[in-house]
């Protein structure tokens, strides 16, 4: 994500900010330029520096302090673009529903600013009653003593699903291990999820489908089946060297939603490691291959291997100065060629739908690896 400043005053600014620290103006993200706005009032209105030319008003849900993002005064919706996707939120009555609602708002926003900048497809309910992307957000039944099945986090036809309860920390951490993860967040559970969504409106009725096959493999194979066993007997030894994480073993729908999820981490923090001007420049005994710069938006590169060899210096630096302040490696994750061929088949129909070809789109295997033993070579290191 990029840096937001204040424009009345210069402050940097976060993406959830309502108001600026410096000048107290109000502040609101207007997701037509992607930009947090300062912003004057007009009556019920609001004039945004970001885009002067139109007023608005902020999303209903503002009145919670779970959304500073606004609605274009024209629109007939009272939510704003992230928000009406919303079928059902717990009961805000309750506090601790409250606080933990917020917090997975906050996360949800930033899962749409990447949707949105990549220009892909957002179909509400209201739209598509069968297949438009909603979301629930549940409390277990077992938390105001009621009878009833636990709220399992995942999706179905459109519908993401999620126990508030991830948004507590502790509990969250508990069942990161119990379930003998590496990386467990709010954000990552929800770029997971979308990703099984974007199957279904990218791949499932595309030809895509066959070379789809060709790298997950066939998804029509039995997915109860599929879960059960992984949970029993746990992925192959030698898991890591075709998949991301040990879940994408279990089914081929999974392993495209785990990489679909890492391929919005990776774009997203380059987005980052770019607008600070970011160089990665490793003073090791023997110089190797020039520094590396992020200094392009990859949100609008088609390039997959300009992001790929940005990314994996970038990683080990990141893990590095993780481990120097006592954490674990910030990005625990190991990139292999076969990891790689299948993030380029998600670049690839993420710049479909934009009406592009990136050059990455239909790499061989041998190029990629070729390309991979290069890229380790730059950081003299694994990238874990």
């Amino acid at each position: 994500m990029k840096i937001f400043q204040c424009q009345a005053c210069d402050q940097p600014v976060s993406f959830e900010s309502s108001r600026c620290d410096s000048c107290q103006r109000r502040l609101g993200y207007v997701g037509g330029v992607h930009e947090v706005s300062a912003l004057e009032p007009s009556g019920d209105l609001w004039h945004a520096y970001a885009d002067p030319g139109r007023k608005y008003r902020f999303c209903a849900n503002a009145a919670y302090d779970a959304c500073n993002w606004l609605v274009p005064e024209d629109s007939t919706d009272r939510f704003c673009s992230a928000c009406r996707h919303n079928r059902m939120v717990p009961d805000l009555a309750i506090a601790w529903n409250l606080t933990r609602w917020r917090q997975i708002e906050a996360a949800k926003h930033r899962l749409f600013y990447s949707l949105m900048r990549l220009n892909l497809p957002l179909t509400t309910r209201d739209e598509d009653p069968v297949s438009g992307l909603a979301f629930d957000f549940l409390v277990d039944p077992a938390e105001s003593y009621r009878i009833g099945p636990p709220v399992l986090t995942g999706h179905l036809d459109g519908l993401i699903t999620m126990n508030i309860a991830e948004a507590d920390d502790v509990e969250r951490e508990r069942r990161r291990m119990l379930f003998g993860e590496y990386y467990r967040t709010l954000l990552g559970h929800f770029r997971h999820e979308i990703g099984h969504y974007f199957w279904t409106v990218l791949v499932r009725h595309d030809d895509s489908l066959w070379a789809f096959r060709d790298l997950f493999g066939d998804e029509s194979r039995n997915y109860a089946a599929a879960l059960q066993r992984h949970h029993s007997h746990g992925p192959p030894e030698d898991w890591a060297e075709g998949y991301v994480s040990a879940y994408a073993t279990c089914h081929p729908w999974e392993d495209f939603a785990e990489t679909w999820a890492h391929y919005l981490h990776i774009v997203d923090t380059l987005e980052t490691a770019s607008v600070f001007g970011l160089c990665i420049d490793p003073r090791l005994r023997q110089k190797m291959t020039p520094a590396v710069t992020v200094d392009f938006d990859p949100y609008q590169s088609p390039d997959l291997d300009r992001m790929i060899e940005a990314w994996l210096p970038l990683t080990y630096a990141i893990n590095s100065l993780s481990r120097s302040m006592g954490q674990p490696a910030l990005y625990p994750f190991k990139l292999t060629p076969a990891v790689i061929a299948k993030l380029s088949f998600v670049h690839e129909r993420v710049y479909a739908v934009q009406g592009h070809t990136p050059s990455q789109g239909d790499a061989s295997t041998e190029t990629l690896k070729a390309m991979i033993t290069g890229l380790r070579q730059r950081v003299a290191a694994p990238n874990v």
